[in-house]
């Protein structure tokens, strides 16, 4: 690797971790916002783990950056009720858990919720918000990523646009040569190519064939191929000005790709000029179409997670190629983004593929999060829902306000949670750093 390549590569990896630092910044901005509308205290924003690189204290919460920029949190104070009414510790509750594995566990945990409140009547707390607000508190940071991969696929489709083949003339095949030939120069032997009998020249821009306006080159390819033999009326630009040709296709062998996406060798009309490619802009609703479906493929992958993980150490040990359409961990994202940047291709191509990482990378984020386990942001949902089931089920039956749920009790599936999360990104680093997913040739 030359060392301009070199500098690519790692620049490629830094905006890659920069775009997951703004993506968690935002991400936990989701939370904050609505959290300090609704009037809970948040104690500490930050982004990043480990070491405090930098923080500044604004009103009653601390903002900072950490040195590892792969997650991040914000304060709450009173994510989880009291074990008791006069906001104490339940003994008996502790000690059915006393000797077991999980008590510590327990234990820390509402003494870390205990240490966000400033007093037993504190009212500016999560738990004892309605259960609506809680939920939109808590759908704040995916729905952020959401949001941020819309706009980035919209910058890509309707700000830069697709590249396509356009009707804009590139080359000229000067002869017809069997679709299987390898030889690179036109003989006596092959018959002159129509495109070339017909006048047509690189440059030229086509607006119409038979009277049919073209748009792009899949409608102009459409019509030449569905016409060997017969005399079409071309109509082209041509340096400002209109020019009229006719063409006849000829009848050849020709690579064709079907509607299953498969190339077979079909005889077409073919007339011999190759398109350039552009970068076309879609419509407006093309950004949130491909993020609507960037959620549907997420949502498949994370369905099939097991099989999947279970591919991937399987690829690890065997040496074999792992699947494209496989997990990656953040390592293996950046890895990308450094072998995009440092591709042998036109800067805008390689934004383009940078750009489209990033906006994958916060659907994963999105859907990821939207896991009703805690502790990620769904487990809390569903938390706020079932204590909102709960009170509605009561009120109905017109039996006492159930006392509020206690996600404390869940810590055991929470650690378990947390286990298979740090076993999954182990799996994902070691498979990305060993046997990495080859998706550029």
């Amino acid at each position: 690797m030359g060392r301009v390549t070199a500098l690519a590569f790692v620049i490629g990896i830094l905006i890659m971790v920069v775009g997951l630092a703004v993506s968690i910044a935002l991400h936990e901005i989701g939370h904050l916002v609505p959290a300090k509308k609704f009037g809970v205290r948040v104690g500490q924003y930050m982004v990043g783990f480990g070491p405090t690189l930098w923080s500044r204290r604004r009103g009653e919460t601390e903002y900072g950056v950490k040195a590892v920029p792969l997650g991040g949190y914000i304060s709450m104070a009173g994510m989880y009720p009291p074990a008791s009414e006069d906001g104490g510790y339940d003994r008996r509750a502790e000690a059915r858990v006393r000797g077991r594995f999980f008590a510590t566990m327990v234990q820390d945990a509402r003494a870390a919720n205990a240490d966000t409140m400033v007093g037993e009547d504190d009212r500016r707390v999560f738990w004892r918000l309605p259960v609506w607000k809680r939920v939109v508190i808590m759908l704040g940071g995916p729905i952020m990523n959401l949001l941020l991969a819309i706009v980035l696929f919209s910058l890509l489709f309707s700000g830069i646009g697709v590249q396509q083949a356009t009707t804009t003339v590139s080359s000229i095949s000067e002869c017809v040569v069997p679709a299987s030939s390898t030889q690179s120069e036109c003989t006596a032997a092959d018959p002159t190519s129509p495109a070339a009998e017909a006048g047509l020249q690189p440059g030229d821009v086509i607006l119409s064939i038979d009277g049919t306006p073209v748009a792009d080159f899949d409608e102009a390819s459409a019509i030449i191929r569905d016409s060997p033999g017969r005399s079409l009326d071309l109509e082209v630009e041509r340096d400002d000005s209109i020019q009229n040709l006719r063409v006849t296709p000829m009848l050849a062998e020709r690579p064709v790709v079907e509607d299953d996406g498969e190339t077979v060798t079909q005889e077409v009309g073919f007339v011999g000029f190759s398109p350039t490619s552009d970068y076309v802009r879609q419509p407006i609703w093309a950004g949130p179409a491909a993020a609507a479906e960037n959620v549907g493929a997420v949502v498949g992958i994370i369905g099939q997670l097991p099989a999947k993980l279970y591919d991937t150490a399987a690829s690890l040990v065997s040496g074999a190629e792992r699947d494209p359409n496989g997990p990656l961990s953040v390592v293996g994202v950046g890895r990308l983004a450094g072998e995009v940047a440092a591709v042998e291709a036109p800067i805008l191509n390689r934004a383009v593929a940078i750009i489209g990482l990033l906006g994958s990378l916060n659907i994963a984020l999105f859907v990821f999060n939207l896991i009703p386990l805690l502790p990620l942001d769904g487990g809390h949902i569903a938390v706020a829902l079932w204590d909102g089931i709960k009170r509605r089920g009561a009120k109905l039956l017109h039996r006492p306000p159930p006392k509020p749920v206690d996600a404390t009790k869940l810590v055991p599936v929470t650690f378990v949670v947390v286990v298979l999360l740090v076993g999954m990104a182990a799996l994902l680093i070691i498979a990305d750093l060993v046997n990495p997913i080859q998706l550029l040739p």
